[in-house]
């Protein structure tokens, strides 16, 4: 699982590695120097003792290394750190006012990296830091709205650090004491470290996930250079189990050898390879299996049927675990392979389960991300990733979610989730095709899961503005779930269902601190808003039992009531002003949801809770 600091260099990364030392071009091991000849005996066998061929091991530079590329294959021990934060730390994730805070800190690395041939790679590290950082009064905001010292917590955490310490200085400012201490992420302290994944290496940058280094590779260590803000210094690693492999050498003329040898034996002889190889590479990991066929759907007792016998139209319906109306016989989502080229993931059968077989095939032996998630309802109301290339945009450093981040049974039958980090979202001009406007009413409801949210703004479901900008609630109307506690929180530790309205998060009848809501921390979670301009409601349950509570049914705030401007964009995994020309630090995971017209009676959502329940996740 992962986790992150603040985006340095656009990668999310608070620090990342640096590692040092002069290194030579050798491709391969070479023999450690032989003793000089001299007449006399035949030499004995190389032992295979001897010192690796590219002399001795690296002493980790503060400063940073020089890059020479090479091969990075292998089981690589940490040996020893010089890493360093000062300077102007990139904050850009964490959607503050500033864009840069000063910091100063240490970074220390122990453990094992696994490289393997096939591209794939093991982090077994451990990172440790401890820091300090500055915000200065203009850096009080989060997403706009003005955050206090005390507040900051969340933010912080779901940047990656484990405890947090914030005090008012005298500059009206806060002066923050953090650390950390993080499985994976060599060196990198992250909101989601990687302890899996695939590396790619170019001339001399190496690519781990998401994280670049400059590098250096040689027989016998193995140096990484940061390519981030704030952070310098290196690490050196070096083959794990050290000593040379077994030696090739025979006889050969020859007397003893000289004293200079770094080998033991005859001229003749050849010496034992230089420092001995890792283990063999892991091997790949066997393709998933083709998703099973599974119970029958509940054909006919769908949620956006359920919601349209009541008069409540399905406008959007998402979801790449099954369908959401009986009558449904299209495509659920697309895949997008490394290659470029895209698949629709359909549904097996008219009102069933995704059929997940489809997407193994065309992904089997490289990745894939989930490009588009299909809208249901008719409406036209599909969420497409936020990125660079992508045809809504999004910013640099916006990705897709990866296709097989987590597969899931849904009775019985396999099937993928989204799962969303730092720097994915989804988002959707919905403004002309069906999503409520103004003060319409409106109704949603999604199933998350309560285990893999964090505290960072925003991961939401609903309906936002246009611009993707900051422009003042209520901009928004959208179901907010996670651990955020900026602004609205509830009953520790979270997370909460909460609703988004743009300038802070309602937890009830305000943004404050409300005891009475609880927190969800079940594997499925079914999340409900439902606001008619005047009233608004929150309520939620574990989406494998069939009973939703009521967290809080009332009147808006005072500045909400009879004034929602919504304007029908629809935001999956974002807040609503992200992601076109800045970055999200919010993560959760997404297996289904819609929107409707109206305001729902809680007969109708039990109906449809009672849908979920049946449909079986995790069975």
């Amino acid at each position: 699982m992962q986790r992150t600091v603040f985006g340095l260099a656009g990668t999310l990364a608070l620090a990342t590695l640096a590692l040092a030392a002069g290194c030579s071009s050798d491709s391969g091991p070479n023999p450690g120097t032989g003793g000089s000849a001299s007449t006399g005996g035949t030499g004995q066998a190389g032992t295979g003792t001897g010192q690796s061929g590219s002399g001795a091991i690296p002493v980790p530079s503060c400063e940073g290394a020089t890059a020479c590329g090479g091969s990075v294959v292998g089981t690589w021990q940490v040996a020893s750190s010089c890493l360093k934060l000062s300077g102007d730390l990139d904050t850009t994730l964490l959607s503050l006012g500033c864009h840069t805070v000063p910091v100063t800190g240490t970074v220390q690395v122990t453990g094992t990296l696994i490289a393997n041939a096939d591209g794939t790679y093991t982090d077994n590290t451990t990172t440790t830091s401890n820091a300090k950082i500055n915000l200065s009064a203009e850096c009080l905001t989060i997403s706009s709205v003005a955050v206090s010292c005390d507040r900051l917590d969340s933010v912080l955490s779901a940047a990656g650090w484990d405890t947090i310490a914030c005090t008012p200085n005298a500059q009206a400012g806060c002066d923050c004491e953090l650390t950390a201490e993080q499985k994976a992420g060599l060196g990198i302290i992250l909101p989601f470290a990687d302890e899996t994944g695939r590396y790619t290496t170019a001339d001399t940058t190496l690519k781990l996930s998401s994280s670049e280094y400059a590098y250096c590779g040689t027989s016998s260590a193995l140096t990484l250079t940061p390519k981030a803000s704030a952070l310098s210094g290196s690490i050196v690693l070096t083959h794990d189990g050290g000593g040379g492999g077994q030696g090739t050498g025979g006889s050969g003329a020859g007397g003893q050898g000289g004293s200079s040898g770094g080998v033991t034996g005859g001229a003749g002889g050849q010496g034992g390879a230089a420092g001995g190889q890792g283990g063999s590479p892991g091997g790949q990991g066997g393709t998933g299996g083709s998703g099973g066929s599974g119970g029958s759907p509940p054909v006919g007792n769908l949620p956006c049927d359920i919601y349209g016998a009541a008069n409540n139209t399905c406008v959007a319906a998402h979801s790449t675990t099954r369908a959401l109306l009986s009558a449904y016989s299209g495509a659920l989502y697309q895949v997008k392979r490394a290659d470029g080229m895209t698949k629709d993931i359909p549904v097996k059968s008219p009102g069933g389960y995704a059929d997940s077989a489809q997407q193994d095939t065309f992904c089997a032996g490289t990745t894939c991300t989930i490009w588009r998630i299909y809208d249901q309802s008719g409406h036209g109301n599909f969420l497409e990733a936020e990125t660079p290339e992508s045809t809504v945009k999004g910013a640099q450093g916006m990705k897709a979610a990866s296709a097989t981040a987590e597969s899931l049974t849904i009775s019985g039958n396999k099937v993928y989730s989204v799962v969303m980090r730092s720097s994915m979202a989804y988002w959707r001009d919905g403004s002309k095709t069906g999503i409520p406007l103004g003060t319409d009413p409106e109704g949603m409801y999604m199933v998350s899961d309560g285990t893999t949210t964090n505290g960072g703004c925003c991961f939401d479901y609903g309906n936002a503005q246009l611009s993707r900008k900051y422009e003042g609630g209520p901009t928004m109307d959208a179901i907010y779930f996670g651990k955020s506690t900026q602004w609205g929180s509830g009953k520790a530790p979270g997370p909460w269902v909460m609703a988004d309205m743009e300038d802070g998060m309602l937890s009830g009848k305000d943004s404050g601190h409300n005891e009475n809501l609880p927190s969800m921390p079940y594997k499925f979670v079914t999340a409900i808003l439902k606001n008619d301009g005047m009233d608004f409601a929150l309520r939620g349950a574990d989406a494998t039992k069939p009973t939703l509570q009521t967290f809080y049914e009332g009147p808006l705030p005072a500045g909400k009531r009879g004034k929602m401007k919504k304007q029908g964009a629809i935001v999956l995994g974002s807040g609503g002003d992200c992601c076109l020309t800045n970055n999200n630090l919010s993560a959760g995971t997404f297996y289904e949801g819609a929107m409707v017209t109206g305001y729902p009676s809680a007969a109708t959502e039990d109906a449809v809770q009672k849908n979920i329940a049946d449909a079986g996740y995790g069975k």
